[in-house]
């Protein structure tokens, strides 16, 4: 599974953006999806998650009621729509995916992802 996320961007305080991240291969809706985030000489921090069917969402709490998770299974694409944005929302974002899974799981832990995107920047000024 290849994951190709789209283009971060710089936003001021209170703005929203929307990522994007695109997977290769047919069997996208068996994995659960996942964003994180990352700042220098951090570990890698859980932001979202959806199961496969998107029934099931988790959030971290600091992003909770501002960011949304979905996910279209016909275009093997998930999205993380942000709104509110924060300076300390500024990081590098990552989606990620599991291996095949059961229904109706979200996975929050780093080390539950398999496959990772290459990372895309998203900076928010005061």
């Amino acid at each position: 599974v290849q994951l190709q996320a789209s283009v971060g961007g710089l936003a001021q305080t209170g703005d929203s953006l929307r990522l994007s991240c695109a997977a290769s291969g047919r069997t996208f809706s068996r994995r659960v999806v996942g964003w994180f985030r990352q700042t220098p000489g951090k570990d890698r921090e859980f932001v979202a998650a959806i199961s496969r069917g998107g029934g099931t969402t988790s959030y971290e709490d600091s992003v909770k009621g501002r960011f949304t998770i979905s996910r279209d299974n016909v275009k093997n694409t998930v999205y993380l729509e942000m709104n509110s944005l924060k300076a300390e929302d500024t990081a590098v974002y990552y989606c990620a995916a599991t291996e095949g899974i059961v229904m109706g799981v979200v996975v929050t832990a780093a080390d539950g992802y398999a496959y990772w995107g290459q990372g895309t920047l998203v900076t928010v000024s005061s």
